[in-house]
């Protein structure tokens, strides 16, 4: 079979295309899956620049989806030819988190998806939504969970909240989509005035400019006739948590689930005491999160934007292309 492999120390010439050997037939509660899709986020983009290093060889890609070929002794869960989707944190199957690192996450301190073939336990995965193609499914594992886990585990998100997403990357995308089929009034951001037409027309009530407008905290007050967002979807970090605080409502909460403009910086302490707002970090989630999820989105018949899709060999190409931040929603990798 065919698998990428990341040459230490990191960096996207480094990611090379090679065969390996067949893993073989699943043991007791195995399940082996041919892998026929992936998508790319920030995280991986980590990794194989050499930015948060890994071990020499790692096979890099932390989404995976595809369909089973055969279950070991003991799996009830799943049945050959059922497509499944890979669960993030795999040793966190539910409860409170039990990982503060990424050293059991795979395509970073363990091996992913960027093959063929894996032979794994089968907790390891949940089932995809029915219908979905491997493409789709494999979005959900970072992006479209931390979305979940931001909006409805961490926020008890209810209808007729207002929730705030910046920039259109994953996440925010899937949490604009999330937010408008549980009813919920959407405010997004965006550098671009093209892709804030593209949001609107997935349902975003109202879209604000950021480069245009700095301030953009105190026109979410003011589009919310001063009560500010509930929840606020914070992706950047240091660099827009101050606006953030200024836009949520006394009492609201932010999701920070990305430090895209550093990983430090200050905190505007008082108006967050004052606020009264709950800032809440968080690292996508369980496989009990992940099974609830799909059956959400089963539910509210949402499926993910995808931007653009490359092949194995194509991988060093499109995390260029997330380089360039051109994309509109997921970057996937089919096999």
């Amino acid at each position: 079979m065919q698998q990428l492999a990341l040459a230490a120390p990191g960096g996207l010439d480094r990611l090379a295309l090679q065969d390996a050997p067949d893993p073989g037939a699943p043991g007791p509660g195995e399940v082996r899956v041919r892998v026929r899709a992936s998508s790319l986020n920030y995280h991986d983009y980590v990794v194989v620049t050499g930015a948060s290093p890994a071990a020499d060889g790692r096979i890099p890609l932390a989404d995976g989806a595809g369909v089973v070929e055969a279950v070991g002794e003991g799996v009830e869960e799943f049945a050959v030819g059922e497509t499944v989707v890979s669960c993030f944190f795999p040793h966190w199957q539910d409860g409170p988190p039990v990982d503060g690192d990424f050293r059991r996450v795979p395509g970073d301190g363990l091996d992913g998806y960027a093959r063929e073939v894996v032979v794994r336990p089968a907790t390891w995965f949940t089932r995809a939504p029915a219908g979905w193609s491997a493409a789709e499914a494999a979005t959900i594992t970072t992006a479209g969970l931390t979305a979940w886990r931001a909006l409805v585990v961490d926020g008890g998100l209810r209808a007729g909240d207002v929730v705030l997403t910046l920039g259109t990357g994953g996440v925010s995308v899937y949490a604009a989509q999330l937010a408008k089929r549980l009813g919920a009034t959407v405010i997004a951001t965006s550098s671009s005035d093209a892709k804030l037409e593209r949001i609107r027309a997935l349902g975003a009530d109202h879209t604000i400019n950021y480069r245009e407008d700095p301030s953009w905290g105190r026109t979410v007050l003011e589009l919310t006739g001063g009560r500010g967002a509930d929840h606020v979807v914070e992706v950047g970090g240091p660099g827009t948590l101050p606006q953030s605080v200024r836009a949520v409502r006394i009492g609201g909460h932010i999701a920070l689930i990305g430090v895209l403009t550093g990983a430090a910086g200050e905190v505007p302490t008082a108006l967050l005491m004052a606020k009264q707002a709950r800032l809440q970090g968080l690292i996508v989630g369980s496989r009990r999160h992940q099974a609830d999820f799909v059956r959400a989105l089963e539910a509210t018949g949402l499926r993910p934007v995808l931007d653009r899709s490359f092949g194995l060999a194509e991988t060093a190409e499109a995390f260029r292309h997330q380089e360039s931040g051109a994309h509109f929603g997921k970057i996937v990798v089919e096999l």
